[in-house]
């Protein structure tokens, strides 16, 4: 699985590095997740400056991909010829957004009529994008899923490694990065949040 973690000027580090870290826990299996951006250097919102793995183009060939928020998500939103450069395919890849990244997701046309799920900051500019917004952290409708708020990246990481992957692995992966004591806990939590979409998928398959 080669994952493209969209990752723009303004991004927050939470969603791009926390989703990117539990992703690559599967390294050993052959997966990769790449901060993917449409310029060689990218600085957060934080004023963290990296530099990218991969060039946006990378997102059409990849198997997965998240689009992350950031501070500057409406301007990319109304940005048309930026839009018009990520080429998305649901019915061939896997598609998760996190909070300002599911506007994005909106404006792209992969959300359609169906209920997402966002930060409270975004949840208007969804709304008059023409989608509802559910008070939910995920979601997800067949490959593409949504997530609200920036710790719901552990979600979105796991629904993604359940997908490409096994339950085992995602357990694992999950149990590895959460906090001593709350172990099982986090895990018996992030597995009940993505199980019922899990099932619909295989169900629909």
């Amino acid at each position: 699985m080669q994952i493209a973690v969209l990752t723009f000027e303004g991004f927050n580090e939470l969603d791009s590095f926390v989703a990117a870290a539990i992703l690559n826990r599967m390294r050993a299996q052959g997966w990769a997740a790449h901060i993917t951006s449409p310029t060689d250097e990218v600085t957060s919102l934080n004023g963290v400056t990296i530099r990218r793995q991969r060039p946006l183009s990378f997102a059409a060939e990849a198997d997965a991909v998240i689009l992350g928020s950031g501070s500057k998500t409406r301007e990319i939103a109304a940005d048309a010829d930026m839009l018009a450069q990520i080429r998305l395919d649901p019915a061939r890849q896997l598609i998760g957004a996190q909070c300002s990244g599911t506007l994005l997701l909106a404006k792209l046309g992969l959300i359609g009529t169906l209920p997402a799920c966002t930060d409270l900051t975004t949840k208007p500019w969804v709304i008059e994008a023409g989608v509802e917004v559910l008070d939910a952290p995920f979601v997800a409708h067949g490959n593409v899923a949504t997530a609200g708020g920036c710790l719901a990246s552990q979600y979105l990481a796991a629904w993604l490694l359940a997908r490409g992957g096994t339950l085992s692995a995602t357990r694992e992966a999950i149990r590895y990065v959460a906090p001593v004591g709350e172990k099982e806990a986090t895990v018996a939590r992030v597995i009940g949040v993505i199980s019922p979409f899990l099932a619909e998928a295989a169900a629909a398959a």
